[in-house]
């Protein structure tokens, strides 16, 4: 993830980024939740995912937490969340009904896409965008924000901290506390901090 994409990208992809993001803007405009311009970046800030597969186990928990307000047990070794029978449910239907309580966590590319900070509860699903969805960064920092306290994350943990690390090494597998969710601990601080920076600066989060 990268907030501020605009700072280091060459012509190229700074044309490509301003023709997507007023597209996005046209599209906040049309489903009247209001206007936005990306800001001129000076720093781009990345955040890393453990991969595609971090990203999932994190929308496992929160479609758990959906359906039925409880965690489900930690991934044991070899398992795959995408495996999950609930997170292949969401996968298949788009969110174009009543807002769930994790829409912008869990329906968006986990590889390409954007969140944009503007307060909107209907994520946008148009295939004139990369990855065919908008998201809100304000929506997805609350959403980020319920798993934490679900699995009891401290906000301000370092995520490159040792005590992180142990977590998601799994060695020993922890039986309590949100060490037994080491991964998915590692994600949500990294989306924690990529959300607030969004909010702050006013740019876009963008799946690269």
């Amino acid at each position: 993830m990268i907030v501020g994409v605009s700072a280091d990208a060459d012509d190229d992809d700074a044309e490509m980024l301003r023709n997507d993001f007023t597209v996005i803007g046209e599209l906040l405009l049309s489903e009247g939740v209001g206007s936005w311009n990306e800001p001129a970046a000076t720093e781009t800030s990345e955040f890393e995912m453990w991969g595609y597969s971090g990203l999932h186990r994190v929308r496992r928990l929160a479609v758990h937490l959906a359906v039925d307000g409880r965690l489900p047990a930690p991934l044991a070794e070899g398992q795959r969340a995408t495996d999950d029978a609930l997170l292949k449910q969401a996968y298949a239907v788009l969110p174009t009904g009543r807002p769930g309580p994790f829409d912008h966590l869990v329906h968006h590319s986990d590889c390409e896409g954007y969140y944009v900070p503007v307060a909107f509860e209907r994520v946008i699903v148009d295939e004139k965008v990369p990855g065919g969805y908008v998201g809100s960064s304000v929506r997805l920092l609350a959403e980020t924000r319920r798993i934490a306290q679900a699995i009891g994350l401290p906000e301000d943990l370092d995520p490159d901290s040792e005590e992180v690390f142990e977590a998601t090494d799994g060695e020993v597998p922890a039986t309590e506390g949100w060490q037994r969710y080491g991964v998915e601990a590692y994600v949500c601080l990294q989306l924690l901090r990529a959300a607030e920076l969004s909010v702050e600066t006013g740019s876009t989060i963008a799946f690269c």
